[in-house]
């Protein structure tokens, strides 16, 4: 237990860093807390970046010179062991928003003046007192629609600025209950192994009621949307997804774990699929795509309450021959 209180605390630092630094002060402030190696992994179009400089330049520096008086609200901070590695290594998640006044473009985005919220998931490897390792996952499509900017056709789901847990306990800063969090870990994995590779056998709303409650939240990315319930999760995404891919593989994870009630993974990717047609609005290109996903999880009870779901849709995208950012700076229709 005091391991993980001891790397909630180093992320805490971190996080305080980063958000007390200015646009132009960032790479001092994030040095001081991770290491000379620190791998840092980030959506379209960022990607991989080696060490807090190039972390800095890429990502932060620019979006908070867009995002001026950027703040974090965060819904949830939990920490565990890495199921993926055997359980030998910690990591730290923190999923919220970052809301600040959009202020300049950021990424060919135009700015509104107006208040924005960017929805965000990182999870920390910490190792030796720092962060050694980042996935930061967010929500860029959430953000170019608050702009006006809509890149995708109509989605199947609601379109939503997304709150935390229905139960309001999902930043974890003490500790919690082993034994809660084994309980979360168990049902997370009998849901992968249900998902398989969509060849359970089982009609989908059965197969989704072994693991999820009848009154589930799927809050899914923009593009797709936010839905409530097994039969509308089936009819508003989860049905339309598996009728658009073909060949989809088995899931893999870089990072799996559970504290509490909530858990969460994510991949690199955690799994490819072919485009058969329909998906957004796309025809088929028969291109195997990569899916980089982030998902966090309540668990209430027994099963599976709320999920909350990053893609990397620009991604993927991308490997279909899409580039979105580039439509949108050039004034194109959406895809």
């Amino acid at each position: 237990m005091s391991e993980f209180q001891d790397a909630k605390a180093v992320v805490r630092a971190y996080q305080a860093a980063i958000d007390g630094a200015t646009a132009g002060d960032v790479t001092p402030a994030l040095s001081a807390h991770v290491s000379e190696d620190f791998l840092w992994r980030g959506m379209h179009p960022f990607y991989e970046q080696s060490g807090a400089q190039a972390v800095a330049d890429t990502f932060w520096s620019p979006l908070k010179t867009a995002l001026t008086s950027l703040a974090r609200r965060e819904d949830i901070f939990m920490a565990g062991r890495n199921q993926m590695d055997g359980f030998e290594s910690v990591w730290v998640v923190s999923m919220g928003h970052l809301m600040g006044l959009h202020d300049a473009p950021w990424l060919g985005i135009a700015p509104t003046g107006k208040m924005a919220f960017l929805r965000y998931a990182e999870f920390c490897k910490v190792e030796d007192g720092c962060v050694t390792e980042a996935a930061m996952f967010c929500d860029i499509p959430h953000l170019m629609t608050q702009a006006g900017v809509n890149p995708f056709p109509p989605q199947t789901a609601a379109h939503l600025v997304q709150p935390g847990p229905a139960t309001h306990n999902g930043v974890m800063d003490g500790p919690q209950d082993v034994a809660e969090g084994e309980k979360t870990l168990a049902v997370i994995n009998a849901m992968i192994s249900d998902l398989g590779t969509w060849q359970s056998g089982l009609p989908l709303v059965e197969e989704l009621a072994r693991t999820w409650n009848d009154d589930m939240i799927w809050w899914g990315p923009a593009g797709i949307g936010a839905t409530y319930t097994i039969e509308r999760y089936a009819q508003q995404h989860a049905g339309p997804f598996r009728a658009g891919f073909t060949n989809r593989t088995g899931t893999g994870h870089l990072c799996r774990l559970a504290e509490g009630e909530f858990g969460g993974f994510f991949g690199w990717p955690n799994f490819t699929a072919e485009a058969t047609g329909g998906f957004m609005g796309l025809p088929t290109t028969g291109k195997a795509g990569e899916f980089r996903v982030v998902d966090i999880y309540r668990r209430g009870g027994d099963k599976l309450s709320e999920n909350w779901v990053f893609i990397d849709l620009l991604h993927w995208l991308s490997g279909q021959g899409v580039d979105v950012l580039a439509r949108m700076r050039a004034g194109s229709p959406p895809a």
